[in-house]
């Protein structure tokens, strides 16, 4: 099987210039953990939960709030995002790409065209996902031929 099956196709992008705050709202928004940076029509960088974090004083919002913590709201994407993504394409194996995320201890591979427009994302919830669902298939189908066996023995 190929990425193609299980990657998701909206795709959650922000331009280099989008600003912390606009980007957290998105994640926030759309409940996801990854948004692409796209500058005209090519995938310049991604963009996690945890480099929101990593960007983000631990003050916005609070009491304790200065003006340099509210500014960090205001970085844009260009200057915390991870440049030259990882990619892969939708027809890159499933098993090949979930090696790349372990060994690349990444979170998010986005799936682009052979003229490299993003068409896809994939994270490990997908792997996930899959592997749930390939475990829940095959343990039906040996229920199902033990359920036969044991219906044609009586």
């Amino acid at each position: 099987m190929t990425l193609e099956t299980i990657m998701s196709r909206h795709v959650i992008s922000v331009d280099p210039d989008a600003e912390l705050y606009s980007v957290r709202e998105l994640l926030n928004k759309f409940h996801i953990h990854h948004v692409l940076v796209i500058e005209r029509c090519r995938l310049v960088g991604v963009i996690s939960d945890r480099d929101i974090l990593a960007n983000l004083s631990p003050f916005v919002g609070k009491h304790a709030e200065r003006s340099q913590d509210a500014w960090t709201t205001h970085r844009h994407a260009h200057q915390f995002m991870t440049r030259n993504p990882i990619t892969a394409t939708p027809e890159m194996p499933i098993a090949d790409a979930a090696l790349i995320l372990l060994n690349s201890n990444i979170s998010c591979l986005p799936i682009v065209d052979a003229a490299g427009a993003v068409v896809g994302v994939v994270t490990w919830r997908d792997f996930l996902r899959w592997t749930l669902g390939d475990l829940t298939d095959k343990t039906c189908r040996v229920q199902l031929a033990a359920d036969t066996a044991n219906r044609d023995a009586a």
